[in-house]
């Protein structure tokens, strides 16, 4: 059996029921290879912390940025609980080398795949809720994802995108952003607006709004995420 007191260190916590996190770390490969040790794997614990995970970042950016539209939290949102995201902190954690793993899986480079570690991760965020209940889950999670939900903060945030944007191209050195209106809709008294933002001959970014310079914005913002702009 695996040591899993470092685990509880990092989370802060101690389960009460130790055997709700050893589920978490069992994939579906160990169980083929290895009938009758666990009675199952960790994919309904990874359903449920999935979940939560969702519940637990969209209530802390909610709190956070009350200037922020719905799409801005979205964004952010989804820049912490991608599987990129979620699996760089499963290996800070040391989750790929916890995992119960069959053989085929691990000779195949299973430990470190990202979509193994993003699953054991959830997993454990919803053995943790089951153990701990919400607020002790809440705050664990806020804790490892600190650095996380602090970048994707920056990355998304609306305050001025077209200038962060402008400061990201110079920096890499590669062409100034191109702001144009693809489409106009809406009654007179209520237009939308559509714009695109070329950089480097591709479009990068897409947004609408209700006056030009709100659509060139949400392009600009669109075009943060795109690129992946830290």
């Amino acid at each position: 059996m695996v040591n899993i007191s470092l685990l509880e260190n990092a989370l802060g916590v101690s389960f009460q029921n130790e055997d709700l996190l050893t589920s978490a770390l069992v994939h579906s490969s160990f169980l083929n290879e290895n009938p009758g040790i666990f009675v199952e794997s960790n994919e309904r614990l990874e359903y449920l912390g999935d979940a939560v995970l969702k519940l637990i970042v969209a209530q802390e950016m909610f709190v956070r940025h009350p200037d922020w539209s719905e799409g801005d939290l979205s964004r952010a949102r989804d820049q912490v609980i991608r599987n990129e995201t979620l699996a760089r902190v499963a290996a800070a954690l040391n989750l790929g080398e916890l995992l119960y793993i069959g053989k085929g899986e691990e000779n195949g480079g299973g430990r470190r795949r990202q979509s193994n570690l993003a699953n054991v991760f959830e997993a454990v965020i919803g053995a943790l809720l089951l153990d701990q209940g919400y607020e002790i889950a809440r705050v664990s999670c806020l804790f490892v994802l600190s650095e996380e939900i602090d970048s994707a903060g920056r990355r998304t945030d609306p305050g001025n995108p077209k200038s962060v944007l402008l400061e990201f191209v110079r920096v890499k050195g590669i062409g100034l952003p191109i702001y144009s209106i693809v489409d106009t809709g809406g009654e007179d008294h209520l237009r939308i607006f559509t714009a695109e933002v070329n950089v480097d001959g591709e479009i990068v970014g897409r947004g609408t709004g209700r006056r030009i310079a709100d659509a060139e914005r949400a392009a600009a913002r669109d075009a943060l995420t795109e690129l992946d702009c830290g």
